[in-house]
């Protein structure tokens, strides 16, 4: 196996968890009408109860999304997961206090009582898939970190990759169209939330709230996300010329994807029809319950094949026996890319031993022979 077959083996595992856990977040947008749905307090414990049975599929899976990033897409991982600190630590933290609202809701004696927990839920609900969709929506938009591998030798902080300020994550919400992806999977969760209690939750009361909920919802959803797919399409983005390596900004890229990758245009297209045909069925007809099934498939077949057609991730541009150099900002660090059969080998038990030895390195002379030998062996093996 080449490592590029690897490379998108690894990126097809990731997207596909990641559009797992946006159907997924059902839950979350459940628990976020609980009071729409439920009027009395009977209605409400049977939609938290309904949606308890299954929280800890979406968590788990968030988990693993995170943990196939670790797995396959290190440099990214620590980055993104580590440089975006405040943004990554807000929606965990609100999908921990959905697991402790489910735990002590109920329990007597809780110090701040049922509703407040409930309250909790609602905004685990709003503010985990809002916050996860602006996460995601800089892997199209791009993240404000710098990567500088010079930094490597460097006794005091080796890191090579850091975000560029110190909001820690927290400016990519400031762009319109990060929030505006975010509040698409906010709605959009809030639509498979109200499909999955219609059909999971026998009461004719919370069904015919449920399907009021659902045109209030799908409005707002189909505007937040067309005019984020359809920016998308039209965007510039990364492209690499074949014939001398060069990477440059082409027009309409992310389209020019989909043509080329017609499969994938064909998979959204199906999705995007499966959607609208659990939703729109769901309303006009009182008897069908269904409406999560089509759905959920089409969400998943969406969300999976966005990712594949319109993340521009360096990690993936394919490898050439030129080096890849920026057709423009010469000023940025340019780097080397050499195919799998070049001739130059990586130990990285070497690099790794030599990187043990400096941390160890006391001040003085022995610290500077020390970073020294190695800046010589990483010149040497890179």
């Amino acid at each position: 196996m080449s490592y590029t077959f690897l490379q998108q083996y690894w990126w097809f595992i990731v997207s596909l968890l990641g559009a797992l856990l946006v159907f997924l977040l059902f839950v979350q947008g459940a628990n976020s009408l609980v009071y729409s749905l439920g009027s009395t307090e009977d209605g409400q414990r049977k939609v938290l109860e309904s949606t308890g049975r299954k929280w800890e599929i979406t968590f788990t899976t968030l988990v693993t999304f995170g943990g196939a990033f670790f797995a396959s897409f290190p440099l990214f991982y620590s980055t993104s997961f580590g440089g975006a600190y405040w943004l990554w630590m807000i929606i965990l933290f609100s999908f921990v206090l959905q697991a402790v609202s489910y735990e002590f809701q109920l329990k007597r004696g809780n110090l701040l009582g049922t509703r407040t927990y409930r309250y909790f839920l609602i905004l685990n609900g709003i503010f985990g898939p809002l916050l996860l969709g602006g996460a995601v929506a800089t892997f199209f938009n791009g993240s404000n970190f710098i990567v500088d591998k010079a930094s490597l030798t460097s006794v005091g902080s080796p890191v090579i990759s850091r975000w560029a300020n110190a909001s820690a994550g927290l400016d990519a919400l400031l762009d319109p169209w990060n929030l505006m992806l975010g509040l698409a999977v906010m709605f959009l969760a809030r639509i498979l939330g109200t499909l999955y209690i219609i059909n999971n939750v026998e009461d004719e009361a919370i069904r015919t709230r449920g399907r009021r909920q659902l045109l209030v919802n799908t409005v707002p959803f189909l505007a937040f996300f067309l005019a984020f797919f359809i920016r998308t399409l039209l965007k510039d983005g990364y492209a690499v010329n074949a014939e001398n390596g060069m990477i440059f900004m082409e027009p309409m890229k992310y389209l020019h994807n989909y043509l080329a990758l017609w499969p994938t245009a064909v998979l959204t297209l199906v999705g995007v029809l499966l959607l609208l045909y659990g939703i729109v069925r769901s309303l006009l007809h009182s008897a069908y319950t269904k409406g999560i099934w089509p759905a959920g498939i089409g969400v998943v077949l969406v969300v999976l094949c966005l990712p594949l057609c319109g993340t521009q991730r360096h990690g993936l541009l394919p490898l050439q026996r030129r080096p890849a150099e920026l057709a423009h900002h010469s000023e940025q660090l340019q780097q080397r890319v050499y195919p799998a059969d070049h001739g130059y080998r990586f130990r990285p038990c070497a690099i790794r031993l030599w990187l043990h030895r400096l941390r160890l390195a006391r001040h003085g002379p022995q610290e500077i022979a020390c970073q020294a030998k190695l800046t010589c062996l990483v010149r040497n093996y890179l």
